[in-house]
């Protein structure tokens, strides 16, 4: 096999670097740094999200009562548990810090837990609805202040693995949500004085 094809064969084979592989080829590697890429995802999908949510959901999200335009923002709140897939060993490096590991996965949870409860105290009209809210939005926004400074600490995001996802997508996601609970809970309770 010449050595373009032992290239494209190890590419289709998701090898990220063939120059390692292949001194004799020439080929530069390709890869860029983790410490580039990692941080213009997150600025990207902050950005994304946030014109989505500001252009499509606020404005829907309006005229409804308090209860209700809570309720499908607590429903993004709800899919944290996600984060137990820092614990999965399939899903992420054994190398990664068990120190950001468990206290993410547990209060990603305890987050996602409380959004349901929430979700169903604001429907079933009960006063435990606000309450329930505001316990989910300090817990999950102390949750991601925990993560981010663990993860800082112990450089966890090359050994995330497949977890990659969840800082670039849901934690983006689960913020820009935060930040609209908050909005709604602060400026309704305002209007009520």
């Amino acid at each position: 096999m010449d050595e373009g094809r032992k290239i494209r064969f190890l590419r289709g084979k998701g090898a990220t670097d063939v120059s390692s592989r292949l001194p004799s080829s020439g080929i530069k590697s390709r890869r860029m740094s983790t410490d580039l890429v990692f941080p213009a995802q997150v600025v990207l999908a902050f950005a994304t999200i946030g014109m989505l949510a500001r252009w499509y959901v606020a404005p829907r999200l309006a005229g409804l009562p308090r209860e209700s335009a809570l309720q499908p923002l607590l429903v993004v709140q709800a899919f944290r548990y996600i984060g137990l897939g820092f614990l999965a060993p399939a899903l992420v490096r054994p190398s990664l810090a068990q120190s950001f590991a468990i206290p993410a996965a547990l209060g990603t949870t305890l987050a996602a837990v409380l959004a349901l409860a929430a979700i169903a105290a604001l429907r079933a009209r009960s006063r435990l609805g606000i309450p329930l809210t505001w316990a989910v939005s300090v817990v999950g926004l102390v949750d991601f202040a925990n993560a981010f400074v663990q993860a800082r600490g112990a450089g966890v995001v090359s050994d995330l693995g497949a977890a990659y996802y969840i800082p670039i997508v849901i934690v983006p996601a689960a913020v820009v949500s935060h930040v609209m609970i908050l909005g709604i809970l602060l400026r309704r309770s305002d209007n009520r004085q």
